[in-house]
């Protein structure tokens, strides 16, 4: 599936290297019946992307909205609430296996949050991370991937990006890093071009001599909008 080497992983948090579904919807579901919105509706909207864009979206609906402040109670709830969340099947011991200047976490969560989610799924949170706060536009944009390939010295094109959601494959694309789903999260699948792999189970990396990351995925099979491996 990619028989070529890579100069850094750069990972996705929330449905990636970890699953937070049933904590961040019980948060939101709280937020949307705070505001009178059609939970059921509202929901599959809040994935993938930050908190405040998530809101900034539902302003027209909601007269009055102040974005901010709406923004930190979601943040202060997630943090808070961390029941349930577990890493997906494999993700703690590949990521232990890898160089630590050679991968980090792009995520739209605040760096807070990151740490809490990570921490409570048993992960630890990489030094180089980029967070929410640290760029100006989130995913679909390119941004957090561009700056974490920028903060391990590499460039973005030669980067392995790992995703789950529209948007941060979106944002994968765009940077110009070759992109792999994990569809461990997803009821069904993913109508995406990419390799796409349940978990890390299947998944194995060599440090090559030059310090390059060879992934081998035997379990993956290019996907032409049929089935997942």
């Amino acid at each position: 599936m990619f028989d070529r080497d890579f100069a850094a992983f750069l990972f996705d948090m929330d449905g990636t290297v970890l699953t937070s579904i049933a904590a961040a919807e019980r948060v939101w579901t709280r937020w949307a019946q705070r505001h009178g919105l059609d939970v059921a509706r509202f929901l599959p909207t809040i994935h993938g992307v930050q908190a405040i864009d998530t809101i900034r979206r539902q302003a027209p609906n909601i007269p009055g909205l102040d974005i901010e402040a709406e923004a930190v109670w979601v943040t202060r709830a997630e943090i808070e609430d961390v029941g349930g969340i577990a890493p997906i099947p494999g993700a703690v011991a590949f990521l232990e296996a890898l160089p630590a200047e050679r991968w980090t976490i792009v995520t739209s969560a605040t760096r807070d949050l990151a740490e809490a989610r990570l921490r409570a799924a048993g992960l630890t949170p990489p030094a180089r991370m980029v967070c929410a706060e640290d760029i100006t536009r989130g995913k679909p944009a390119p941004d957090g991937y561009l700056l974490a390939a920028e903060r391990l010295g590499v460039r973005p094109q030669d980067c392995l990006v790992f995703e789950d959601a529209p948007a941060g494959i979106a944002a994968g694309e765009a940077s110009g890093g070759a992109v792999l789903v994990i569809g461990h999260t997803h009821s069904h699948p993913l109508e995406t071009p990419h390799v796409t792999v349940p978990d890390y189970l299947g998944l194995a990396t060599t440090v090559t001599a030059g310090g390059t990351l060879h992934l081998t995925c035997p379990t993956a099979r290019e996907r032409g909008g049929k089935g997942t491996a």
